[in-house]
């Protein structure tokens, strides 16, 4: 696919830009600020926008504030917006603005397993919903009070459905049914006052606003 990379750090750019091609994937630009990113997607609509958080020249959410700004000028653009420590504001306000899925953030750390990045790279521009583990796992700590009514396993599905995983996919990491995952689902939402939703995007959306509070 078409990707556009937004990112002031010239080594990691390009490294980002080498491990895409190297999956078949063809780099259309590759810009440092936040301008450039939304000059060259209104030039050229790519299949992909990665992009950082901090951007010049202010380094505060210029690269967010351009995803944010062209996924409402392009209807679905796939996002995947990479940051270097994890913002709960950031990401709060990044999966606002997927409510059709098509959205991502990950952790720069996260690059480092290539394996990984690529998977989540590809599950974003198919229209998924995808979160850093670690992103997860902090929104998680902070609300612990309605958290204390899941069990541990009901616990492990919940961080992976906010990761955007599938029934199946949760299936396979957890080693148990594909059954026994949508009972704990069932149980997990119940408890959470969160009616239950075949829809990945929605449940996700769901339950990661109601952690964010």
């Amino acid at each position: 696919m078409r990707v556009v990379i937004a990112e002031d750090g010239i080594l990691i750019r390009e490294g980002i830009a080498g491990l895409l091609r190297r999956f078949g994937h063809e780099v259309v630009a590759a810009v440092g600020t936040a301008g450039e990113l939304v000059a060259a997607v209104h030039a050229a609509p790519p299949d992909l926008v990665v992009t950082d958080v901090r951007m010049p020249p202010g380094f505060t959410d210029e690269g967010l504030q351009a995803a944010i700004a062209l996924r409402a000028a392009f209807a679905n653009l796939p996002v995947l917006v990479l940051s270097q420590y994890v913002e709960q504001t950031y990401a709060a306000e990044l999966l606002d603005s997927g409510r059709n899925g098509y959205v991502g953030y990950l952790l720069k750390d996260r690059i480092g397993d290539v394996a990984e990045f690529v998977d989540a790279v590809d599950r974003v521009a198919a229209g998924h919903t995808v979160v850093d583990p670690e992103v997860v796992m902090q929104l998680l700590g902070r609300r612990r009070d309605p958290l204390q009514r899941l069990t541990p396993r009901e616990r492990d599905v919940l961080a992976l459905m906010a990761e955007g995983r599938s029934n199946a996919a949760i299936a396979r990491t957890l080693v148990v049914s594909e059954a026994a995952v949508s009972k704990h689902i069932n149980s997990l939402l119940a408890k959470l006052d969160l009616p239950p939703d075949e829809d990945d995007h929605r449940r996700v959306r769901a339950v990661l606003a109601y952690l964010r509070g």
